[in-house]
């Protein structure tokens, strides 16, 4: 049997590498970086160029922008302070988040905001790392007066206002009503943001000055953060969202003069990272490794155990699982893992090739990074086309397919 060290495949290697090609050559992906990992293997594929009409090509350095695939590695920051008992997993929020106090819910998820009943308890830490806090996009409600108020506040990522400085972003949150009892369900999003005001609260920093201490600079993740210097922003690609009707490449976020050019107001948990597939690929293998890197320890066994195993009931699962199942055309098939663990999804049931207990998550720019316990397998996809059309999904979903086949023992 043709097999390499780390227990992939060298014909399967090939397929990866001609699938992501086909890809690449279609005209639909300008370019991307893939890394796959297993045991003590590694094998990374840059193809293309940085821009759809040609441009430098993809190195395996290249930075993207991470977009949802922060939540995973923002997450890290509040296992820290529970491994430390600076947070505790069901201490109401209330002390250092004051403006969710005493809050107000929607007596229905249509219903105008003023037609309300109080909440039944206080938010707690776990809500928010659990996404279940009671507020969250949820796009089974588009259109309901909730919905419009949350995006006409500014409080989700550039949809379409900009995010504000973090209290100011919190009074915004605080003047609105919970969609769903605190711990009732699970909704996206704006849990994760919110976590990055409670840690900044907390420890006294800013959430990008204490990632960059306790887990970006311990990891050796050089490259990762809310904003590049000018010295890296060449590294970093064009955004394009291509309109869903004609495919034709719309730019959605400039590098120089773009987003992540500056300091942005809100550093949010929920979206706000760039990264590489090395920074990310030491980020995931460090969960792989119950939470050390090179002998130094990050988080403890048991809150990587917490972050990577489903922790919704039975009951909250089967929304999300309506949610992702019945919004496939939406979704493009992302989101169909069963289960959530802390920021990232786990899978609990066997949907494709993936094994139960992997876990990880995309991002609405072309990305997605998740990790195998069971075969000990890191996969990181990135890419610069947003999920406007299929064709990311359908890159990332054809990515995950090729790996799986490659692992030969």
């Amino acid at each position: 049997m043709e097999q390499s060290n780390g227990g992939f495949s060298v014909s399967g290697l090939r397929r990866l590498h001609d699938v992501l090609a086909r890809r690449v050559e279609s005209g639909r992906i300008p370019g991307l970086v893939a890394l796959v990992s297993r045991g003590g293997e590694t094998h990374v594929e840059a193809l293309g160029t940085m821009r759809h009409d040609g441009g430098p090509p993809m190195r395996r350095d290249t930075i993207f922008r991470m977009a949802s695939t922060s939540k995973p590695v923002a997450m890290a920051t509040a296992m820290i302070l529970i491994d430390e008992c600076r947070l505790r997993l069901d201490d109401p929020v209330q002390q250092w988040l004051p403006e969710l106090a005493d809050r107000q819910v929607l007596k229905r998820v249509d219903g105008p905001l003023d037609d309300t009943v109080p909440a039944r308890r206080p938010i707690i830490v776990r809500d928010l790392l659990t996404s279940t806090f009671g507020l969250g996009m949820d796009m089974t409600s588009l259109g309901t007066p909730i919905m419009n108020a949350i995006f006409e506040q500014g409080l989700t990522p550039n949809l379409p206002e900009p995010m504000p400085e973090p209290d100011e972003w919190m009074r915004r949150l605080g003047s609105l009503p919970l969609m769903r009892q605190p711990g009732e369900q699970w909704q996206y999003q704006i849990s994760n943001d919110l976590l990055g005001v409670l840690v900044a609260r907390v420890t006294g920093q800013t959430f990008e000055t204490f990632l960059r201490e306790r887990v970006f600079d311990p990891l050796g993740m050089k490259d990762t953060g809310f904003h590049l210097d000018a010295d890296k922003i060449d590294r970093l690609p064009v955004l394009y969202a291509p309109d869903p009707s004609t495919g034709e490449f719309h730019v959605w976020d400039e590098a120089e003069g773009g987003r992540h050019s500056k300091p942005p107001a809100f550093q949010g948990g929920g979206g706000g990272l760039v990264s590489t597939v090395d920074d990310y690929h030491a980020y995931f293998r460090m969960l792989l490794n119950g939470g050390t890197h090179e002998g130094e320890r990050i988080l403890s066994r048991p809150a990587v155990e917490l972050m990577t195993t489903n922790r919704l009931t039975p009951a909250q699962q089967a929304v999300r699982n309506a949610m992702a199942t019945d919004n496939v055309h939406v979704s493009f098939g992302q989101g169909q893992h069963g289960g959530w663990g802390f920021g990232m999804a786990v899978r609990t049931y066997r949907g494709d090739y993936a094994s139960v207990g992997q876990f990880g998550w995309d991002g609405g720019s072309g990305t997605t990074a998740y990790a195998d316990p069971a075969k000990q397998l890191t996969g990181i996809l990135l890419a610069q086309v947003g999920m406007s059309i299929p064709d990311p999904a359908q890159l990332i979903h054809d990515f995950w397919t090729t790996l799986y086949q490659a692992i030969d023992d």
